[in-house]
């Protein structure tokens, strides 16, 4: 069945994804000109952020192509009936930059060398295995068991990442400063908050009984949550390599906070001078 959308409605999703692009850009951009600023010990971190949302703007990209070779207008309604919309760009993107937001995180906290390879392994497994069980209930119908099933499958090593980031995550944080402590604890309630919105586009098909506002709903879903599991996940990650990068009296970080002190006009921001 020919998919049917509103002028309205294909305008949401076409604008959705440029609003991506636009972003992914943004974030590219600002990565690469802050990274600088950051101790080279933790600029892994900022350097995987790049190639996150670098390998994100690429695929937006070609999502954007895809959906607007698919639909042809007829003067009222856009109907699918060009090229079949590639959904793979999506999850290409997604095999290849989940477990790359998981490593963000592990690398930034310095860990120990053993520790860290563990959680990278393990975070890498399960996020591989969560998009491709996703991926067989995305391209099965909408009222099918199947979906359930798979979706279903999907959801155990989400669990498990959440355990991870949360329990085991968390009895690695002693070591580590008050600051930095609050700013991971953050971090994983929004990976947690994030990342739900991602399962409620997986099952709009499911429980929309309208095929087309179904459609708008899951693209604008992953959309906006490619938006915020991404470029935002970045800025808290930064948050962090900022943070320790002070705390390490790194000069180029020191200077980055003072100067935005400056600019707050707040006299109670107190300026102190890098190590000579």
């Amino acid at each position: 069945m020919e998919l049917l959308l509103s002028e309205g409605q294909y305008n949401l999703v076409y604008n959705a994804f440029s609003f991506v692009i636009a972003s992914m850009g943004a974030a590219l951009i600002f990565f690469l000109l802050v990274r600088s600023k950051v101790d080279p010990r933790h600029r892994m971190a900022i350097t995987l952020s790049t190639l996150v949302v670098a390998i994100a703007l690429y695929h937006y990209l070609r999502i954007f192509d895809s959906w607007s070779a698919a639909f042809s207008f007829d003067g009222t309604n856009y109907l699918q009936d060009g090229e079949p919309f590639n959904e793979g760009y999506r999850y290409v993107d997604w095999l290849l930059t989940v477990p790359l937001l998981l490593a963000e995180l592990v690398v930034v906290l310095k860990l120990t060398k053993g520790k860290t390879r563990s959680l990278l392994i393990r975070l890498t497994i399960a996020a591989t295995a969560m998009i491709l069980l996703g991926w067989p209930g995305e391209v099965s119908d909408p009222d099918s068991t199947a979906r359930t099933v798979w979706g279903v499958l999907s959801t155990l090593p989400f669990l498990y990442i959440l355990y991870v980031l949360f329990v085991e995550l968390g009895r690695s944080l002693g070591r580590q400063s008050d600051t930095v402590r609050k700013l991971v604890d953050g971090l994983r309630y929004v990976i947690l908050a994030t990342w739900g919105v991602y399962p409620l586009a997986y099952i709009a098909p499911s429980v929309i009984d309208d095929e087309a506002k179904a459609e708008v709903a899951r693209q604008v879903g992953y959309a906006i949550a490619d938006v915020l599991a991404k470029p935002l996940f970045g800025l808290l990650v930064l948050g962090i390599a900022l943070a320790k990068s002070r705390e390490d009296g790194y000069g180029p970080a020191l200077d980055a906070e003072h100067a935005h002190g400056d600019e707050t006009g707040d006299p109670d921001v107190e300026v102190a001078h890098s190590p000579t």
